[in-house]
């Protein structure tokens, strides 16, 4: 690539000079944070963006801005309504995008909760795994036949996968102790794991998929966290880090976004085709790293086990696709 970007690269520098106009795009969660802001870059570019939220009045404040340069530049913005704890509310916006006709280049699964207390989406999924794996994998599937050959999936994942594997034993922790952070590991890992098999499935067809980690972000994502809990993580996230080293800092909102349209437009589909992307760069494998370093699980990016990932999400949602 003739263009090297980094962790403090932002979404309008990793976009400079590229040409949008005429690729329909849809990104998920676009009501807040990161998505309002992947939103707001693709369209000021001229990007058609189909914007998905659970809450469209809240999504429709939100995204005042992304409407107003998407006019400038000659993109667009429509919003659909998407309830992920739903899986009746995602078959039937699927369903419907289904019957409207029109194709998409990009699909990001950005939208996602974290560390929220346990909790039950309406089908009864543990609430981080249904809403951040099982409500996407059952919606993208939904609209495989909207891929165009040459499309590409971004699924927003974390280096939170870091804190736990999947269980494919126990999915809804009705033998395993509940914890907030290790059931939002697992939805983390979840997240990779389903970009890998649906890579390995549809890239025949010219479309592939990654899965990338935006980095930390301060966004309404941390809503649920107890007083006191960001600064203790902090605290040990710092103390983790190797001697000398400067202390850990948040990016901005355009940094974390960045390295979603990085791999969903820039990098060259076949270098990160079914990786894990951090940084607008691919991580390296790493085993035992502490949360905040760089680099993926092994386990995250193993084909079996997202094989037998993408099998048990079958089973749950009672659909094969």
């Amino acid at each position: 690539m003739s263009k090297q970007f980094g962790a403090e690269s932002t979404t309008d520098e990793v976009l400079a000079g590229v040409d949008l106009r005429g690729k329909r795009i849809l990104v998920t969660g676009v009501s807040a944070g990161l998505g309002t802001e992947t939103a707001r870059a693709l369209a000021a570019h001229g990007a058609e963006v189909v914007g998905a939220a659970r809450d469209l009045d809240k999504a429709r404040a939100a995204t005042q801005e992304v409407r107003a340069q998407a006019k400038a530049a000659g993109g667009g913005l429509e919003l659909i309504e998407l309830d992920l704890a739903s899986l009746a509310d995602v078959r039937a916006a699927a369903d419907a995008l289904v019957a409207d006709g029109r194709t998409f280049d990009l699909v990001i699964a950005n939208a996602g909760v974290m560390a929220c207390p346990k909790s039950f989406t309406k089908d009864g999924f543990e609430m981080q795994f249904g809403t951040n794996h099982l409500g996407h994998f059952v919606f993208v599937n939904r609209i495989v036949s909207l891929f165009k050959p040459g499309s590409r999936l971004v699924n927003l994942s974390s280096a939170g996968h870091r804190y736990s594997d999947v269980n494919l034993d126990d999915p809804n922790f009705e033998h395993t102790e509940y914890t907030e952070f290790g059931a939002y590991g697992r939805s983390k890992t979840a997240n990779i794991l389903f970009a890998v098999e649906f890579d390995r499935r549809h890239k025949a067809a010219g479309i592939r998929a990654t899965a990338v980690h935006p980095g930390g972000i301060q966004t309404e994502l941390g809503r649920h966290l107890a007083p006191g809990a960001l600064e203790q993580m902090l605290e040990r996230i710092n103390a983790e880090r190797p001697a000398g080293a400067p202390p850990f800092k948040f990016k901005s909102i355009p940094q974390g976004a960045a390295t979603t349209v990085w791999a969903g437009v820039v990098a060259p589909a076949e270098e990160v085709g079914g990786l894990y992307c951090e940084d607008c760069h691919v991580a390296e494998l790493v085993d035992g790293a502490s949360l905040m370093s760089r680099g993926v699980r092994p386990y995250a990016l193993d084909p079996a086990h997202a094989k037998a990932l993408w099998a048990k999400s079958e089973e749950m949602v009672g659909e094969k696709f």
